[in-house]
């Protein structure tokens, strides 16, 4: 047996219990209905054009039924004579280049075949202005050629900094149709004035080019489209952050706080800009926004998605992973969004260990002010699915009488295989 091996035996695991958590339920039933209710006001309608070439911005984050939103948007643009395409908006996602953008729409059902619709992707930008501060702005070129604009993107509380404007439309243009160069010049000056210049760079954006319309999406708790509105430019500065009062208050959050451990089925891009949303963790990176008290002392990533490509941004969160997620990492993918955001930690390397079992009870042994006999664990899917989650045994009392919490197994024991590897 391994030295490592050996100090971690001595750990013990508590038995473990599945509960579910009861969040708002409210969906939107006919969700092309609704985008072509939203799109068809005068003010938006009118500013397509017949014959007119109108780029549709689309996002690298996991938003409920993007597929079907987006082509819903394209065939609504075509019905009234205009001639869409995509460009993928996700800064420097998809490794900063545009094969891996592509690729990355791709997985989410985007592409020339299923959209009907030409995707231009490339990494190229052109400056359209200069901010208040005197400061370049960049927007992607194939989007600023196009004789107009149209973007889609979720309305939601950024993981790094709060403001007026958070993840949503204004960082949209500003961050993703900026692309690598226009994301590296927002992100220079630190999370700390973030919120300022998404909203100085998207006006300056807004001024320069001509947006058609921007789509605001807001999902409920269970990762389903809850509202969807059609806004015109000088609505989007309006009423995002109205919108993005409404998101948060509709975020999932894991239900029982100040746990030792959180086991993290799996991370990724399609899940938060960090890997996992640190809205549901509690454990914020950026210096810009101060941890929840009720935020765990230690999290333990066990795999990367099969969406995220590699790209391992916000594992430096976790304080101990797997041999299966360090073998899956592609640094190519990985440090390019590292380096935009100027975020060495959020690429920092976790401990790893050669199985799930090690590393969470590697994770149970760097936990300080731990209650050995008492261990307040949670396991989670992802960030973004916390419907069903499972509590340890000590959690039950405070739970069992919640009107938000149903608890729906007996006690059990963590089911390793021969490898020590959940089932």
């Amino acid at each position: 047996m391994s030295v490592i091996n050996s100090i971690l035996d001595k750990v013990e695991l508590p038995n473990m219990v599945k509960v579910k958590q009861k969040f708002d339920r409210t969906i939107i039933e006919d969700i092309p209905a609704e985008v072509i209710k939203q799109l068809n006001r005068d003010e938006i309608r009118n500013k397509i054009k017949p014959g007119m070439k109108i780029a549709v911005a689309v996002g690298s984050r996991g938003i409920a039924s993007i597929s079907l939103i987006a082509k819903t948007v394209l065939d609504f643009i075509k019905q009234n004579g205009a001639e869409p395409f995509i460009v993928p908006a996700m800064g420097s996602h998809g490794g900063a280049t545009g094969e891996g953008q592509k690729e990355f729409l791709n997985n989410y059902g985007i592409n020339k075949k299923t959209m009907e619709v030409e995707i231009k992707s490339s990494m190229e930008v052109v400056p359209v202005g200069v901010n208040e501060d005197g400061i370049t702005v960049y927007i992607d070129k194939n989007a600023f050629e196009a004789d107009g604009i149209i973007i889609l993107n979720r309305i939601k509380p950024h993981p790094a900094f709060r403001g007026n404007y958070e993840c949503g439309l204004m960082k949209m243009l500003t961050i993703g149709l900026g692309k690598q160069q226009g994301a590296e010049v927002c992100h220079i000056q630190g999370f700390g004035k973030m919120a300022r210049n998404v909203e100085m760079f998207a006006r300056c954006i807004i001024e320069n080019v001509n947006l058609i319309a921007g789509l605001a999406i807001i999902e409920n708790a269970y990762d389903q489209t809850r509202e969807l509105y059609g806004l015109t430019p000088n609505e989007i500065i309006e009423k995002e952050p109205e919108l993005l009062n409404k998101a948060r208050s509709l975020l999932p959050r894991i239900i029982p706080e100040k746990l030792d451990v959180l086991v993290v089925d799996k991370i990724g891009k399609n899940f938060g800009g960090d890997g996992m949303d640190a809205n549901v963790t509690r454990v914020f990176l950026s210096p810009a926004v101060p941890n929840d008290p009720g935020a765990p002392s230690r999290i333990v990533a066990l795999d990367l998605s099969d969406e995220t490509h590699g790209n391992a941004m916000g594992m430096g969160i976790a304080a101990s992973t797997t041999r299966r997620l360090f073998n899956k990492i592609d640094m190519e993918a990985t440090y390019p969004n590292s380096l935009t955001a100027s975020a060495p930690e959020a690429s920092a390397i976790p401990s790893v260990f050669g199985s799930d079992e090690l590393a969470i009870k590697a994770a149970v042994k760097f936990a300080y002010d731990a209650n050995r006999s008492k261990l307040r664990i949670v396991r989670i899917p992802n960030t973004l699915h916390i419907e069903y989650i499972e509590v340890s045994e000590a959690l039950i009392d405070e739970l069992k009488e919640r009107e938000d919490i149903e608890i729906i197994s007996a006690k059990h024991s963590w089911q390793f295989d021969n490898s020590g590897n959940l089932f």
